[in-house]
């Protein structure tokens, strides 16, 4: 990654965002590392400055030294933009700068005197020199850190001309500092790289899920009603019937997680068999289940409050109890409407699976951070190990079509059971919220 700046996707497109494109962050760790590097440059120029004023008149050629500083001075006017960001500072330009560094170094003994030298007076460029190989190493790593600094620890022992304590300790410093700075850079590249192919990966991942919802409410239900009246009917429907469960079987396993092949050669029965529990509201052996619920109302138009005992209000009937509170229950209109399909979910699961004759009750609670949705049922409740056992499957009603879209809100998602008593699922959905794939919630389970 040469660029400062790394374009990363957060999140996936919401429900209600589909066909938009997915929001661009940019981010970068090396952006503050520049800007310090240019105010330590501006900082080391003055102090530079001050340093070669107050030693003027002790100079052997002053003006030799006010020439160097001039220079440097006029150079970094023009160039104090290279260094900040890494598409200014190029190569060149950071060989230049290494150039000003080195030569202040070898044009030292020219100006100044060989006994204020060995009495450890500073060089023309004093601690300007850092600026240099700090910008070899933000730039390039540690390895250019280490030639950029060795090229200043050689002109310093060439300036000194001995191999003096001072002058081996600030080469030794300079190596050392600007060697773990490149390798720090080079570290944090590494993570940011990683950190934005895992953004990638979770909005492609948010994405795939909510289309495997959409999948999951539609097209499965579809094909497993096809698969059961085929192999009702007989003839060339049930020919029909067994490539419907074929494809269902093999839509399932995509939208769980990859593409096998169909199984071939078998007929109605062994379609039949790969479904156990047919989603269209069937037993699998063909019996009608308790009548199916009215749709829910339309999904509302906008994004503003919206009342979701309108949305829920329709799913009750003869099996399934609707209470709600006396005053409106508010809720974003898209986070509304995936609660009401959670929800929908929900009775789906409980006409399947709890058999004839079970009843529902669905209550609506407005707490003051949060909507609370408790669907609730009598059937003979949900075997341990079952839920997970159906997401293995590829069965999505629990794993997207509840948990998944409560977890896009950043709600929950609780299931309680007890054999033989039934099952109750609570919905919880922060106020304020609307499905978007960058928000983060704990569901369980």
């Amino acid at each position: 990654m040469t660029d400062t700046e790394t374009r990363t996707v957060r999140g996936g497109l919401g429900a209600r965002g589909r066909g938009k494109p997915p929001k661009v962050v940019r981010m970068s760790v090396e952006l503050p590392l520049w800007r310090a590097l240019t105010g330590y440059r501006i900082l080391t120029l003055v102090y530079t400055l001050c340093l070669v004023g107050l030693s003027y008149r002790k100079y052997d050629h002053p003006l030799g030294a006010a020439a160097y500083m001039g220079a440097l001075t006029v150079w970094m006017v023009l160039t104090w933009r290279r260094t900040t960001s890494a598409e200014r500072c190029t190569r060149h330009f950071l060989l230049a700068d290494l150039g000003f560094a080195v030569g202040g170094i070898l044009l030292t003994p020219l100006v100044d005197s060989h006994a204020r030298i060995m009495d450890g007076a500073p060089t023309l460029p004093s601690i300007w020199t850092a600026g240099a190989v700090l910008g070899f190493a933000i730039k390039g790593g540690w390895r250019w850190a280490a030639v950029a600094s060795s090229a200043v620890a050689v002109a310093n022992l060439v300036e000194r001309q001995e191999l003096a304590r001072d002058t081996i300790h600030n080469v030794v410093l300079v190596w050392v500092a600007s060697v773990a700075i490149g390798y720090v850079v080079e570290v944090a590249r590494a993570s940011e790289r990683t950190l934005a192919r895992a953004l990638q990966i979770e909005a492609a991942t948010r994405e795939r899920e909510r289309l495997a919802r959409d999948i999951h409410d539609s097209v499965l239900q579809v094909l497993a009603m096809v698969q059961r009246r085929g192999a009702a009917i007989g003839g060339e429907a049930a020919e029909l019937g067994r490539m419907a469960g074929e494809q269902e079987v093999a839509l399932r396993t995509l939208v769980a997680g990859g593409l096998v092949s169909p199984p071939r050669g078998g007929g109605p029965e062994s379609a039949a068999r790969t479904v156990p529990h047919p989603a269209d509201g069937s037993e699998p052996d063909g019996r009608a289940a308790a009548p199916a619920a009215p749709a829910p109302a339309p999904e509302p138009d906008g994004d503003g409050p919206c009342d979701v005992r309108a949305l829920l209000a329709p799913f009750a009937g003869a099996g399934v109890t609707f209470s709600e509170p006396g005053a409106a229950v508010l809720l974003r209109a898209a986070a509304a409407a995936e609660l009401a399909a959670a929800v929908s979910a929900a009775l789906d699961n409980v006409r399947v699976h709890a058999g004839d004759g079970a009843r529902a009750w669905i209550l609506v609670e407005d707490e003051p951070q949060a909507v609370i949705v408790t669907v609730r049922d009598d059937g003979p409740g949900i075997p341990e190990g079952r839920l997970a056992d159906a997401e293995r499957e590829g069965r999505m009603g629990v794993a997207l079509s509840i948990r998944g879209r409560l977890r896009d809100l950043g709600g929950t998602a609780e299931w309680v059971s007890v054999p033989g008593q039934g099952t109750e699922v609570e919905l919880t959905v922060p106020k304020g919220t609307a499905p978007e794939g960058g928000r983060r919630g704990k569901a369980r389970a």
